[in-house]
């Protein structure tokens, strides 16, 4: 995959004038849509900010009838006795079953559809701009509900260190989990705007200054 330059990439995306735009953030698994909205809460510090892996955490833990619904999918063991989710044995589950994993998808996935949908309406006419961080965007089809779409990418090699960090697993098993989505070539493709996150925050701060510069405009 060509690397290309940071702010180069931004200059070549499409810009829009609209009032207040609903803007997607997605990219592949550590590539860094999380520090990126990061640098865009300093830049914008009263935009709206919706993020969708916070979303399911919320409904795995609160919501009754989604305990209900894992526990039949899952097993009763899928909840610890003192009601905490025990999320090692659900990731395993899903990451070696197909199957499951698409049936977690169904029971979180239009949750959080209807959750960031409705927020991105409700902002629509305020004038604070709206971002939606979401890890499977383009996999459930949410780009239509945007008005620009950003990827956040990086090198392969940088993805899997990083993954490498993050937990106890060896580097098979991250490349296993990287491959196991969408191609982040495929979703760089179908981007209005690309972040590349190969350097350190100071370089993902500057594309976020100048991102902001041309949704301005």
């Amino acid at each position: 995959m060509r690397v290309p330059e940071p702010i180069a990439v931004l200059g070549l995306t499409k810009c829009y004038k609209i009032a207040m735009p609903a803007i997607g953030i997605t990219g592949g698994i550590s590539t860094g849509k999380t520090t990126f909205c990061e640098c865009l809460r300093k830049l914008c510090p009263d935009a709206n900010f919706f993020n969708a892996d916070k979303s399911a955490r919320d409904l795995v833990d609160l919501d009754p009838q989604v305990k209900e619904e894992l526990q039949h999918e899952f097993g009763p063991e899928t909840y610890f006795p003192g009601g905490a989710l025990d999320r090692e044995r659900l990731r395993a589950i899903i990451f070696h079953d197909a199957a499951k994993k698409s049936a977690l998808e169904k029971i979180l996935h239009p949750r959080i559809r209807r959750q960031w949908s409705a927020e991105a309406e409700k902002h629509r006419h305020t004038p604070e701009f709206f971002f939606a961080d979401i890890p499977l965007l383009y996999e459930t089809g949410g780009e239509a509900l945007c008005d620009h779409v950003v990827v956040v990418a990086c090198s392969r090699e940088i993805q899997v260190a990083r993954l490498l960090t993050r937990g106890r697993i060896d580097r098979a098993i991250a490349g296993q989990m990287i491959d196991s989505q969408m191609p982040l070539t495929e979703k760089i493709k179908r981007a209005d705007h690309v972040i590349w996150n190969n350097g350190d925050r100071s370089v993902l701060a500057e594309q976020a200054a100048a991102l902001m510069q041309l949704l301005r405009a």
